[in-house]
């Protein structure tokens, strides 16, 4: 999560230091303490929550069970990690569901902070689970806000139901509440105005919403990006209205990434889900076990997993790893397996998943845009020339050089990784028919395959 890449790259060099420590001092716990509290403070960790991670983390590491352990370091390691997890929140918090079948859920949150295309990604998740749910408008302020949904909402095939020439929010809730009903929808997503700062009208008429909709669960959007200003708006809107939980969005930009780490201590409710990206799909559950592990570098294989499994077409994965022990493996299963990679979002967020990348690529050139110009340099190539890559002399190398906006140097460059993996494949068909010994390797490709 590129919000967190500074706090992660800071903690995990941290404890790297103290994972191969066999003996541990008071001065290097106390040097230890120093640099976390700093990382956390640059990263725009509230104070208090500061405090209480330093304070719990002090406490444990000075214990007999770490300074008589014959692995201080690891133990060190084992306690930052559960602290953070403590921070976070323990467990998954789930959305709630109604015993009755028909859930509410309800949306708030300042403007800007992303409710409306946040609605549109809690509806596709889970309409991805099995859910029937019906969008709804309430912004009576702001019709843009409707219209938007209900693009949104059509491009997600999601059924909206918005009156932009209403003025009162409560009758479309209420009609709303009655359309979904009719329609057999189990889930309203209720998207509720936003204001450019807290008012005392916003709230009077988000409890006059609420209690026409009777909601099951009451999200809070927020936006991971403002820092410590979260857990005052966070505070405000559990005061005045109750709140059960929030929605972090904003976890794919560069500011420094506090609120994450500070807004489940400060007001005792759960992150529930956050989005990692502008896509309609890049919405996940919130797990805290996994977030601390990424932020101590130790990776985060069980959402790779989950990503895989969500964006890749199974069939086409099964069918490619069999034609390529077979070494039967074209061009065109090279663009299909480019294409799904691309699928899953940032190189560098998939590769910050795996165990001890941030340290390995600390310093690397992440080249984000090489598989979208392979994509473009096999889509320029016909059907015929993808399966048969002999074809490829130098006047079609040319012209697909040409057709794909790059140059005849990257157009021989994917050819050569083509014929790279050609010749592992061959090797790793060798190997499970027992063949060949050793270990394949895939020249002129970084870790997992990836180009940078």
């Amino acid at each position: 999560m590129a919000v967190l890449d500074g706090l992660t790259g800071k903690l995990s060099a941290i404890v790297g230091r103290m994972r191969g420590k066999t003996r541990i001092s008071e001065q290097d716990l106390s040097a230890m303490m120093r640099e976390i509290r700093l990382a956390l403070l640059e990263a725009d960790v509230h104070l208090q929550v500061v405090k209480d991670l330093i304070e719990e983390i002090s406490e444990k590491a000075k214990g007999s069970a770490v300074m008589s352990s014959l692995t201080p370091g690891q133990q060190i390691v084992k306690i930052v990690h559960e602290s953070l997890i403590d921070i976070l929140g323990e467990k998954v918090s789930r959305l709630g569901v109604s015993p009755t079948g028909f859930t509410v859920i309800m949306l708030y949150g300042l403007q800007g902070a992303g409710k409306t295309t946040t609605a549109a990604k809690l509806a596709l998740m889970l309409k991805k689970k099995g859910k029937k749910p019906l969008l709804t408008s309430v912004d009576v302020h702001r019709p843009a806000a409707a219209r938007q949904l209900d693009i949104l909402a059509r491009q997600i095939n999601v059924p909206c139901f918005i009156q932009p020439d209403e003025p009162d929010a409560v009758t479309i809730a209420e009609a709303a509440v009655a359309r979904a009903r009719y329609l057999l929808c189990d889930t309203l997503i209720v998207d509720t105005a936003g204001r450019m700062a807290i008012d005392r009208a916003m709230m009077v008429e988000l409890k006059a919403i609420a209690r026409a909709v009777n909601p099951t669960e009451k999200l809070l959007i927020v936006d991971a990006m403002i820092g410590q200003e979260a857990v005052a708006i966070a505070a405000s809107f559990e005061q005045d209205i109750g709140l059960d939980g929030f929605i972090m969005t904003k976890l794919d930009g560069d500011a420094r990434g506090g609120a994450a780490l500070s807004i489940r201590r400060m007001t005792g409710k759960p992150i529930k889900l956050i989005c990692v990206g502008e896509k309609v799909e890049d919405i996940e559950e919130f797990h805290p076990d996994r977030l601390a592990s990424r932020i101590l570098g130790m990776g985060d294989v069980l959402s790779l997993i989950e990503k895989a499994s969500s964006t890749m077409d199974e069939k086409k994965a099964a069918d490619a790893a069999e034609r390529m022990l077979k070494n039967q493996f074209t061009l065109e299963d090279m663009l299909s397996q480019l294409t799904e990679v691309r699928k899953m979002g940032s190189i560098k967020d998939l590769l910050g998943m795996l165990p001890g990348a941030n340290r390995q690529l600390a310093n690397a050139q992440v080249d984000e845009k090489a598989l979208d110009r392979q994509v473009a340099i096999l889509r320029s190539m016909t059907t015929r020339e993808r399966l048969n890559p002999n074809l490829l002399n130098a006047s079609r190398r040319k012209r697909i050089a040409s057709g794909s906006g790059t140059t005849v140097q990257d157009v021989n460059r994917v050819v050569r990784q083509f014929e790279d993996m050609q010749r592992m494949m061959k090797q790793f068909g060798n190997m499970s028919r027992g063949k060949g010994k050793g270990r394949a390797r895939m020249p002129g490709f970084g870790p997992g395959g990836f180009p940078f």
